[in-house]
């Protein structure tokens, strides 16, 4: 229910992540033919592409007074330079860490469409000060999985070849994450590595893997969704892993028909690697939580002054699988960022008794929309839009720990397989529903609250869509 006469192409917004300085992403749902790119047109020239993003910026940001017009083009050898250097006031004031970006139109409309994507399948986390590199979760149907490297796996040797691995620990010394990033390879179909692993069980083995097309479950089978008995207590568990993949709605609704079905109205709704995605999975995410709160506003969708005549406003329309929860426990990291963010404000009003499980979020109260230039596979994501809930609140570029009512801080240990109610993260939100104390989130103020998520990612030039829209996914 939206009261605005925008309804019909918000379906093209994404609010996107900024895990680490990066982003997610999210964007058209709808069947766009892939373009044949022609970089040696006048229109494919870098010249034009910066021109087509100047302009888009000049016309849609949302900060126009934070953009830096006097930068020259001819400085700047690739697009995603120039589109830094013209937000850069923006980014000193952390309104957009890197949310602005040039991605590809076929990869980006191939992942919405079926999470379609090439890789080991698998989202890594690292340790810079122990230069240590994890798995902290591996999607199903992938090569990652087939080769038993799950949850908890730690990666400590890369190379193409079993003559030539490298330990990580000399990577992460001669050149950081980056480096690590480079070593895994391109993200193409056929590119192999040969990992030594200390796997789940603790046996340190090499194993071969080489990068395959696959389709990423938004709601994976093996964990995802799970109703677990904490004392006779029917407790309802729900782990999304994007916004962005059209299939999340089914999976979503198929989780809540069991949720419903049983009774349950305490959730723990996991978001700690969610980087976000699209507004309108959001929105039908905050309808099953809505039974009770048809026509009540989720959400306020607000643009520049120019744009005042698309803003927006989303009611709650609850469908027959909706509950009506009186308790919620939202783990969340620094990776869980925008379109998360916005599900966990827009409920605070209605649903007091919630906490933030784990770490603060990464603080992206803003959204972009796609803008194309179709015959160069050209998609650049602007920061266009800011969201607030019912309350008009929004502005929490630090994070939301700080106007949650309760927090509980809780280390990701890689213990126990996600869904797993002996998981540490889990378990303690399972505290928080039963009414236990716990050590709240701490959390300091300005850029200082702004810390890396610790998920690894190539730099913002270099990512696909994929690794905009799942931060850490290799």
């Amino acid at each position: 229910m939206r009261a605005s006469k925008f309804s019909a192409s918000l379906a093209v917004i994404a609010l996107l992540a900024g895990c680490g300085g990066g982003g997610g992403g999210g964007g058209n749902t709808g069947n766009v033919p892939t373009p044949t790119p022609s970089s040696t047109t006048a229109q494919c020239s870098l010249s034009a592409q910066q021109d087509f993003v100047r302009n888009t910026l000049e016309t849609n940001y949302l900060f126009p007074e934070l953009l830096d017009l006097s930068v020259n083009k001819a400085s700047y050898s690739d697009l995603q330079s120039y589109i830094d250097a013209l937000v850069a006031p923006a980014r000193a004031q952390q309104r957009d860490r890197f949310f602005s970006y040039a991605t590809s139109i076929a990869e980006e409309t191939a992942f919405q469409n079926s999470g379609a994507s090439a890789g080991f399948g698998f989202r890594l986390r690292y340790d810079t000060d122990n230069r240590r590199l994890f798995v902290i979760e591996t999607f199903e149907g992938t090569a990652a999985l087939a080769g038993n490297v799950d949850r908890g796996t730690e990666i400590v040797g890369i190379g193409t070849t079993a003559a030539n691995i490298v330990s990580v620990n000399s990577i992460f010394a001669s050149g950081g994450a980056a480096a690590v990033s480079e070593a895994l390879g391109p993200s193409t179909a056929g590119t192999t590595r040969v990992l030594r692993i200390i796997d789940q069980t603790g046996a340190t083995r090499d194993v071969s893997l080489t990068k395959t097309d696959y389709a990423l479950d938004p709601v994976s089978d093996r964990y995802g969704a799970r109703i677990i008995n904490d004392g006779g207590k029917q407790v309802g568990y729900i782990n999304l892993r994007t916004f962005s993949v059209a299939s999340a709605e089914t999976d979503l609704n198929n989780a809540f028909a069991q949720f419903r079905a049983a009774g349950v109205t305490e959730l723990i709704i996991d978001l700690r690697y969610n980087g976000g995605g699209l507004i309108r999975i959001a929105e039908r995410f905050a309808d099953l939580l809505g039974r009770n709160l048809s026509g009540q506003v989720f959400e306020q969708i607000t643009f520049r002054p120019s744009r005042a005549a698309d803003n927006s406003v989303y009611r709650f329309a609850p469908n027959g699988n909706s509950i009506a929860p009186t308790k919620i426990a939202f783990i969340t990291s620094r990776s869980s960022a925008s379109a998360s963010e916005l599900l966990i404000n827009g409920i605070k009003p209605y649903v007091r008794d919630i906490a933030l499980i784990g770490d603060n979020t990464f603080g992206k109260p803003v959204g972009q929309e796609a803008f194309d230039l179709a015959a160069c596979d050209l998609r650049f994501r602007a920061v266009t839009l800011e969201v607030r809930n019912s309350e008009n609140f929004g502005g929490y570029y630090a994070g939301l720990a700080p106007f949650v009512p309760t927090t509980c801080r809780a280390a990701d240990t890689l213990n126990a397989q996600l869904g797993d109610p002996r998981e540490t993260q889990i378990s303690v939100a399972l505290d928080f529903l039963a009414g236990r104390s716990c050590t709240p989130i701490t959390t300091g103020t300005g850029t200082a609250a702004v810390r890396d998520s610790g998920l690894l990612l190539p730099s913002v030039g270099d990512r696909t869509a994929t690794q905009h829209e799942v931060p850490g996914a290799y």
